[in-house]
């Protein structure tokens, strides 16, 4: 137990007697997560934390669904509504102006982060950069300083210090292997009000943040050509991370919109992203590094990597700034309406829309330039072309072993195969922008832009990409096992493209907007078929290794939405479920591609003159026999 003025911490070594399940039934589910636990003694750290709240809670901000802060939601049966109204309040420190009549101020306590004394020292400056890097944001609020970095005070003249201390926010940095960092932070259920936040920075941090910038620009950076890092330049990829984590503990979500409102050429001008203060409008979303930046487009080094946008600006502005004639939150609401719609006309303020998921392409994470995401992947791709012959002489070093190779060979497959999703949702997506009573939210996207997509990824995604078969490179990675690499990403992509959800979207666009307007369900489930059998229309017939497995892997999901396979008992013991099969619409459509597929390949047999081919087609139709007939 460890006791501070406003908090009091408390770990308990907690051990639970896992009985065994009675025949027939599923194994106890473990009160400290989702999975079962075997039958015996299990023992877990807890930790407990019981924070003080304030006194008098601070009057609380309604909030919107058009600006993107975390809530805390309420049930207010005194509202005049005929019914019970949920009021959602976003969370925020108590930011109030030391001189509230003037336009900029300092405030009467700004927000302080402490930088954790276990942070390695020659770091320390950029995590207090990442932190201050907010100031700006603030003071569209109207706030100067409103946010600022502190380090931790030496034990000889506070001894009594501790980042445990709910008085203190603290940029925390751990000893682990986990590639991440968090920031999350406390609030007062009441009003949202946001105590203490720790932010949690992993020491592993480093090495996702090399496998990515090396794979994302490393053709575009210089400092990038030889690995490691140098320290320069990590403490700045350290620095973007605080910042994001730092973003979330103000309150603010991620905003996976934002890098779909520039356009793609706009962010390969140097004097744009100066002026827009880099390639996205937001720290928050998760659009790392400008991978469609050209080597000819000269992007200095500083506009690769994210920074605080105006959409950051704007939504601090929109969450802390001081409304003086407004007493209760409801009096707030016609200002912060007025102010929200304001990405009417600047959709660069856009937050991600309410109901929207993986339907708006320009929601998907990880994501440069999605405003033409095959615009941008196409450009992606170059620089992962470009990469290939860059990675021995960046990651092979004579006395050290090819685990960097290794890890680094197997990132660059998979950016390729991430670049390649951002297109494949776009067939069956919508655009999107959240409104509050003032028009459409979702409008599907043009039929010709559906159909570019598909074309694009039949022609690099699910065409071999001999330039990531290279075997000066695999033969020092293992002596097998490359092609699985590619076949694993193109299935990732496939089943993507091939979701359910996506072939109803269009079921029902086909009826709402008709079959000249819309992307026929039947013409997108042939498109899809031709180009990954596409050989079938060849005079003399062969089908790679790569190929045959992405075949394959097309039967095997199509197979899957007419009957999905069981669940093991295994993975029932854990709590797995059966999926269920497509509806009705999905099914048939599948069994119709398949039945339509068993033709080809019959006639397509002949034609091949490569004995595995043949058997590869043999094999395909017995598939989709079983798949057609599961009883026979």
């Amino acid at each position: 137990v460890a006791s501070f003025p406003t908090n009091v911490e408390v770990r308990a070594t907690v051990t639970i007697n896992v009985p065994q399940s009675p025949a027939g039934q599923t194994q106890q589910r473990s009160p400290f997560g989702p999975a079962a636990l075997p039958p015996g003694a299990a023992s877990v750290l807890m930790h407990y934390s019981m924070v003080e709240l304030p006194v008098e809670p601070m009057m609380p901000r309604v909030a919107d669904d058009r600006v993107g802060f975390f809530t805390v939601s309420q049930l207010d049966f005194s509202r005049p509504e005929h019914r019970s109204e949920r009021r959602r309040y976003i969370t925020r420190y108590k930011l109030e102006k030391r001189n509230p009549n003037a336009a900029m101020s300092e405030p009467v306590e700004p927000i302080v982060y402490w930088v954790d004394p276990a942070t390695p020292e020659w770091l320390v400056p950029y995590v207090k950069a990442g932190i201050e890097q907010w100031q700006p944001a603030f003071e569209a609020a109207g706030f100067t300083n409103g946010i600022v970095a502190r380090d931790a005070p030496d034990p000889s003249v506070d001894p009594d210090w501790s980042p445990e201390d709910a008085r203190y926010s603290v940029i925390r940095w751990l000893p682990s292997t986990t590639e991440n960092a968090v920031g999350p932070h406390v609030h007062d259920p009441r009003s949202g009000q946001i105590i203490e936040a720790d932010v949690q920075m992993y020491h592993n941090i480093m090495n996702l943040q090399r496998s990515w910038y090396w794979t994302q620009v490393g053709a575009v950076d210089p400092r990038a050509r030889t690995l490691p890092l140098p320290d320069s330049l990590m403490g700045e990829l350290v620095q973007y991370v605080v910042a994001h984590e730092v973003g979330h503990t103000l309150g603010l979500q991620h905003n996976m919109k934002a890098s779909s409102t520039y356009p793609v050429d706009s962010i390969r001008s140097v004097s744009f992203l100066r002026r827009m203060n880099g390639h996205t409008p937001t720290l928050m979303d998760y659009s790392r590094f400008n991978y469609v930046a050209q080597p000819e487009d000269s992007i200095p080094p500083e506009l690769l990597i994210p920074q605080i946008g105006p959409y950051d600006k704007f939504a601090i502005m929109w969450g802390y700034s001081p409304i003086p004639a407004a007493f209760t939150p409801d009096a707030e609401l016609p200002t912060l309406d007025r102010w929200a719609r304001m990405q009417d006309t600047a959709s660069y303020l856009r937050f991600s829309t309410r109901g929207a998921g993986s339907a708006d392409p320009g929601s998907i994470t990880e994501a440069v330039g999605d405003h033409d995401a095959v615009y941008a992947t196409e450009l992606g791709l170059r620089n992962i072309k470009r990469l290939v012959p860059m990675l021995l002489p960046a990651a092979e070093k004579p006395g050290e072993s090819y685990e960097t190779v290794t890890e680094l060979y197997g990132r660059l497959v998979g950016q390729w195969g991430t670049e390649l999703r951002h297109v494949a949702v776009i067939p069956g997506g919508v655009e999107t922008q959240e409104r509050y009573g003032t028009g459409q939210r979702f409008t599907p996207l043009p039929r010709e832009r559906q159909q570019r997509a598909v074309r694009f990824l039949q022609e690099n995604a699910f065409t071999t990409p001999d330039y990531l078969l290279q075997a000066d490179i695999l033969r020092r990675i293992s002596p097998d096992g490359a092609t699985s690499r590619v076949s694993s990403a193109q299935s990732n992509v496939l089943n993507l493209l091939l979701a359910d959800d996506r072939i109803q979207r269009l079921v029902e666009f086909e009826l709402i907007e008709g079959p000249r307007d819309a992307y026929p369900v039947t013409t997108f489930l042939g498109d899809v078929r031709n180009g990954i059998f596409s050989e079938l229309r060849a005079g003399t017939i062969t089908v790679d290794p790569v190929r045959r497995q992405l075949q394959r892997n097309y039967v095997a999901a199509m197979a899957r939405k007419i009957s999905p396979p069981p669940v093991s008992a295994a993975a029932a013991a854990f709590g797995q479920t059966a999926p269920t099969p497509g509806s009705n619409d999905v099914r048939a459509l599948a069994r119709g591609e398949l039945i339509t597929l068993d033709e080809q390949l019959r006639t397509a047999i002949g034609r091949t003159n490569q004995r595995v081919t043949r058997l590869h087609f043999q094999d395909l139709r017995k598939e989709i026999e079983k798949a057609l007939f599961p009883g026979s």
